[in-house]
């Protein structure tokens, strides 16, 4: 039976597009025909005074049409990603130490890009009151030290900095951890509740405009630039959702690079704007000591030593066997546009 011209312009026009969908899908990743989100809302737990990168990122105009939907505020890494584990949000975001902790006991989880982190501008400091007879690691023992969450991420940093500067295991263990919310850290230090405390990024720089304490040591100082807490969705959630967090993904890591080429006002400008708009009886003026975007990696990209610093880490330590958790566990960058575009360099 003949084939008639149209028939045959029809098949050369399936088989085209069918040629340019592979080839879309062997250049990046995904066919854009298949890119359209499978779920429209993302739940979330938010940071007092603090705008995230998915918040901006949906200010900016780079999530639509997903939208987030505010839960509450969470109280600490260790309890958004569990509440990401358990359901009661879709994703989560931790200190890096804490994802391995997760992972080690077996959650299905994958940290998927890197939101918070160390720079030269942007970094965390242990501080004391001025005049205090603390000065160096040594004082340290015997007091109080001030964190955010027992056993994360800032109780990491004074334990590496009183590691470098020669104290024994059992003088660390002298050291008194005490967990408060980071909002009120700076409080309990004047009113000489505790004796040091660590504070993060804009939260430590407020501290420091403020007056009256003195800056022992910057993460930034002991380590350089890293990026040391990351989001994450289950894989369950990833399996069910690809294009709904390579969309997350791909929004998160423009807005992180948008603060990065963005002039300094412009950013902070934004970000008032954005904690004034949500109302939520929060302090508006923390936001004017934003300096840098504060993340590692370019558009948020993982590196394996965001994660392996810790496990080595916690194997020292007895928390966890040599070899019980690898990097390739944890993370992957399969999702973030930026992974591409280095890799193409």
């Amino acid at each position: 039976m003949k084939q008639t011209a149209r028939h045959v312009r029809q098949r050369v026009a399936r088989l085209f597009y069918t040629s340019g969908a592979v080839m879309s899908l062997v250049l990046f990743g995904t066919p854009v025909f298949a890119q359209t989100p499978e779920k429209l809302e993302l739940r979330y737990q938010g940071w007092a005074s603090k705008v995230l990168y998915p918040e901006l990122a949906e200010d900016l105009g780079y999530l639509a049409p997903i939208k987030l939907k505010w839960v509450g505020n969470t109280i600490s890494g260790p309890q958004d990603i569990q509440a990401a584990v358990t359901g009661d949000v879709d994703f989560g975001g931790a200190f890096n130490g804490s994802i391995v902790k997760l992972v080690a006991a077996h959650a299905p989880v994958k940290a998927v890009i890197s939101y918070v982190g160390a720079d030269k501008e942007t970094n965390g400091g242990l501080f004391v009151l001025q005049g205090s007879p603390i000065h160096d690691a040594r004082d340290l023992i015997g007091r109080k030290v001030g964190v955010n969450t027992p056993g994360a991420y800032e109780q990491y940093l004074v334990t590496a900095y009183l590691e470098k500067a020669g104290l024994s295991k059992e003088e660390i263990q002298k050291v008194v951890f005490v967990a408060a919310p980071p909002v009120n850290l700076a409080q309990l230090l004047k009113q000489k509740q505790l004796d040091a405390v660590f504070l993060e990024d804009i939260i430590k720089d407020k501290l420091l405009a403020d007056g009256g304490a003195t800056l022992l040591i910057t993460d930034y100082q002991l380590f350089g630039s890293f990026g040391y807490a990351s989001y994450l969705f289950t894989d369950q959630f990833i399996a069910q959702n690809p294009n709904t967090v390579r969309k997350f993904v791909d929004a998160t890591a423009r807005a992180i690079e948008w603060t990065r080429n963005s002039p300094r006002a412009e950013v902070v400008a934004r970000l008032k704007k954005i904690v004034e708009a949500r109302h939520r009886n929060e302090d508006t003026s923390i936001v004017n000591y934003w300096k840098s975007a504060g993340v590692g990696g370019k558009g948020g990209l993982i590196s394996a030593d965001d994660f392996t610093t810790y496990i080595d880490w916690y194997v020292k330590n007895g928390v966890l066997k040599a070899g019980q958790v690898k990097p390739g566990d944890i993370y992957s960058n399969q999702f973030n546009p930026f992974n591409q575009a280095v890799a193409a360099h």
